[in-house]
C-alpha cells in the first residue's frame, strides 16, 4: 500500500497530461496580427499514455513524434485595404525560448477587399534530434496586387506568360536571384534582350538611387551575365531565364532594402510583382542578366 501511494503523484502528474488534450490540443493565441495576418490556434500533438510493464499499473507518456507531425497552426488573413491582394506569409516555428526549428511559405492567391480568408499551416519533418516546437509564429507578410501576382503552378495568366522568381542563391555577400517565363499559352512569344524592372519598397513606391546595370556590371564574373542578348522565339511549353545580381555589401550611407520587384517580360507586357526582397547594401547596383534559354 505504501508503494501504491508512492505512485500517486505521478498518476496525478501524467492525467494532468494527458487532460491537456489527446492526441492534440489547441491553443489559445494572443499574439498581435501581422499586415492582417493572425494566428488563431495552435495544436501540438500531446504526450499518449500507454500501460506499464511492471506490473503496477503505471501510465508511462510515449514519446512524441520526431517528424514534427500533427503541429499546426490555424491562421487567418484579413484585407483591410482597397483592392484584391495575394499575400505570401512565412511561418516559423520555434521553441518556448523563441529558437526557429523550422519555416514554412503559404500563399494565399487572391483576398477580397473587406475580405478575411482561413487557412491551415503545417510543420513538415523536422530536423532529428531538434528541439521540441511549442510555438509558431508570422515571421513576414509580402503582399502584392492579386492581378500582378505570380501564377500558382498549372495556372496560366491570360498574358499566356507564367513570369516567377526563385529562391537565390548567397555566397560571400554575393546573391543571385533567377527569373523564370514559360510560356504557357497557344502562340510564339518573342524576347529580345532584357526584362524590364521597377523596384519597389514596403510601401510599393519607387526606390530611388540604384542603377540597373544590363549584364554583370562588374559585380562578379563567370555568372553568365555577360552573355550578350539575342532574340528568342519561345513556343508554346518552352521557358527562358533571367536573373537578378547584387552584393550586400554596406559601408557608409543607408542600407537599401527592396521587397518587391515588379518585372515586365518585354516593353508593353503585364507586370508582375515578385518578392525577393533585395538587400542591396550601399551598393546601389542591382545587375540583370539577358533572357536566354536554360541550360540543359
Amino acid at each position: 500500500m505504501p508503494k501504491t501511494n508512492a505512485l500517486l503523484p505521478v498518476l496525478t502528474a501524467l492525467l494532468l497530461l494527458t487532460a491537456c488534450g489527446a492526441p492534440g490540443s489547441g491553443t489559445g493565441v494572443t499574439a498581435p496580427r501581422v499586415d492582417g495576418v493572425l494566428i488563431t490556434s495552435v495544436t501540438l500533438p500531446s504526450a499518449m499514455p500507454t500501460p506499464g510493464s511492471d506490473g503496477l499499473g503505471v501510465v508511462h507518456a510515449d514519446p512524441l513524434p520526431a517528424d514534427g507531425s500533427g503541429i499546426s497552426a490555424a491562421y487567418e488573413v484579413t484585407n483591410n485595404g482597397t483592392e484584391a491582394l495575394a499575400y505570401t506569409i512565412l511561418f516559423d516555428f520555434t521553441t518556448e525560448a523563441g529558437e526557429v526549428m523550422a519555416n514554412t511559405r503559404e500563399t494565399v492567391r487572391s483576398v477580397a477587399p473587406g475580405a478575411t480568408v482561413r487557412g491551415t499551416v503545417r510543420l513538415k519533418a523536422s530536423t532529428p534530434g531538434s528541439s521540441r516546437v511549442t510555438r509558431v509564429k508570422v515571421s513576414r507578410v509580402t503582399t502584392v496586387p492579386a492581378a500582378e501576382a505570380p501564377s500558382a503552378s498549372g495556372e496560366c495568366p491570360p498574358s499566356g506568360i507564367r513570369i516567377t522568381a526563385d529562391d537565390g542563391d548567397a555566397a560571400m555577400g554575393l546573391r543571385v536571384v533567377g527569373l523564370h517565363l514559360e510560356n504557357c499559352g497557344k502562340r510564339d512569344y518573342a524576347l529580345d534582350g532584357y526584362p524590364l524592372l521597377e523596384l519597389l519598397d514596403q510601401k510599393k513606391v519607387a526606390v530611388q538611387g540604384v542603377h540597373i546595370v544590363e549584364g554583370s556590371g562588374g559585380i562578379s564574373t563567370g555568372t553568365g551575365f555577360d552573355e550578350p542578348a539575342r532574340p528568342l522565339v519561345l513556343k508554346p511549353g518552352e521557358s527562358a531565364l533571367s536573373g537578378l545580381m547584387w552584393r550586400n555589401t554596406t559601408e557608409s550611407g543607408d542600407a537599401v532594402n527592396v521587397p518587391y520587384v515588379r518585372v515586365r517580360a518585354v516593353q508593353g507586357a503585364d507586370p508582375v510583382t515578385v518578392t525577393p526582397h533585395l538587400d542591396l547594401g550601399t551598393t546601389g547596383r542591382l545587375a540583370v542578366r539577358a533572357w536566354t534559354r536554360p541550360s540543359k
